[in-house]
C-alpha cells in the first residue's frame, strides 16, 4: 500500500493528472479479468477483447 501512496503522492506533486484515467482504466479491466475467471461470465468477456 506505501508503493500507490507514494505514487499518488508523486501523480499530485509533479501534476501528471492526465495518468488518472490511464490508471482507472487499468484497475478497471484487471478486476474484471480476475473477477471473471471461472465464471459464466467469461466467453462473454473475452468477446470483448
Amino acid at each position: 500500500m506505501s508503493f500507490l501512496k507514494e505514487f499518488i503522492i508523486f501523480l499530485l506533486s509533479r501534476k501528471k493528472y492526465w495518468l488518472f484515467p490511464i490508471i482507472l482504466v487499468l484497475v478497471i479491466f484487471g478486476g474484471l479479468i480476475i473477477l471473471s475467471q471461472g465464471s459464466a461470465v467469461a466467453p462473454f468477456i473475452y468477446t470483448i477483447f
